[in-house]
This record gives C-alpha cells, structure tokens and sequence, in this order.
C-alpha cells in the first residue's frame, strides 16, 4: 500500500506522518508538494496538520484551492483513502469531502493536550483494529477544532453512523467537562457515507511510535494494511 502526504506551505505534522508510514509500518510513501497534480500511485491520501497558507483568511480555507486538491477530489470519487488531520480534516471541509466546519474552540484558547476518545464503530477499515466503545488517548493540538454543522446535517450523521470517535471522559461518558473544544455531540472524527474518507482533529501519527511510550494512534494505519492483506 502507498502513501503519500500532502504538504502545503505551513504543513508541519506532514514529516511525522511519513515518518509512520514509511519507517513504521514499511510502507512506500511520498511527500507530495500542493503544486503537483499526479496521485495515480497512491493508495491513500493524507493531509497532515499543520497551518495551511498560515491559517490566513480561516484554517483550511486557501488550501482548498491548491492545485493538488482536484486530484484528491477524483481520488476520493474513485472510492481510494482519504485521511485528514487536524488541519487535513478542516481542509477536507472546506472542500466538502466531508460536512459540518471546524470553528474556533470553545474557550478561544489554542488547546495542546492529550485526550480520551471513545470508538463508535468497528465495522470500517479505519477502527478495524479497535474494540468498540474502545477508550484510547491522543494528543491534539489546535485553536480551530470545535466540529459544528446545522441540525439536519448532525442528524444524518448520527443516522448514517458517520461518527467514528467521540471526546469522552477516561471511563468513557460523553459529557460537556470531557469536551476540550465544544464541538457538537462531543465529535472528534468522522467518515463521509462511503466509509474511505476520514477526518479527524486528534493527532494519531504523534501516538504510534512505541519509543514515544503512546501507541494508540497506530491502529489506524495498521487497520487499512490489514483490509489490503485480506485483498
């Protein structure tokens, strides 16, 4: 399976994220600057955290326009992965690979923590790795993360399953004081209808390393190695 990160002027999380895939998990990877255009060799996509265009004008908000983004787009249409982090998942907004927006926290403080998220589902590749309603630890690290989306929109989710993780207490209760950032229904992550798009605010590749003692993270990447092994 290939890897390739974007990099947009600002990324900073994109050589972490290659340092999982390639030294990690032993995976093909290749950086991608936001200027080229061909991910004809990519499996999965991945746009890492980061300060896209120095989060000017509103977190994600220029890099939608990168000329690689079209690309992603069909990549995406053809049913391939698609992974967004932190600034990858408000990217992936903006974009309108997956609803809702990423709004400023609650406090209005930049939030450097690690947190307790709650799996919802098992059932896609991305969780495959998990035991439902698993409790596991991520950092994250963001002043824009606080999910919204209108009425209708949060209801077709929560239909559609489309929430991956939840911010929750350490022994699993979904509640305001276990919210870092405010987001509607405690939403951490989620998938488009298809279940091949995944944008996330937690950082999991800064939880995969056993040497940083947090290997949480790993699961992820390791869930869509297992579906190609049975491919």
């Amino acid at each position: 399976m290939k890897f390739g990160t974007i990099v947009f002027p600002g990324s900073n999380c994109d050589r972490d994220m290659a340092m999982v895939t390639s030294q990690l998990l032993n995976q093909p990877t290749r950086m991608i600057w936001h200027q080229d255009t061909d991910l004809s060799d990519i499996d999965v996509v991945i746009l890492p955290g980061g300060f896209s265009y120095g989060d000017y004008l509103r977190c994600g908000a220029i890099a939608r326009f990168s000329p690689i983004m079209n690309s992603v787009l069909e990549h995406a249409k053809q049913g391939k992965f698609v992974l967004g982090i932190c600034n990858g998942f408000q990217v992936l907004t903006e974009v309108g690979l997956l609803p809702g927006a990423l709004a400023r926290n609650r406090d209005l403080h930049f939030i450097c923590d690690r947190v307790p998220l709650r799996v919802e589902r098992t059932d896609v590749s991305w969780t495959q790795g998990y035991g439902k309603r698993d409790i596991i630890t991520l950092p994250l690290a963001h002043g824009e993360g606080r999910y919204y989306a209108d009425e209708n929109t949060l209801k077709a989710l929560e239909d559609n399953g489309q929430v991956l993780f939840r911010y929750c207490s350490a022994m699993g209760e979904i509640d305001d004081a276990s919210n870092p950032n405010g987001s509607l229904n405690n939403i951490a992550g989620i998938i488009n209808k298809q279940g091949n798009i995944l944008g996330m605010m937690p950082h999991p590749e800064r939880a995969s390393d056993p040497v940083l003692g947090e290997t949480d993270g790993m699961k992820i990447f390791e869930g869509l190695l297992a579906l190609t092994a049975m491919g």
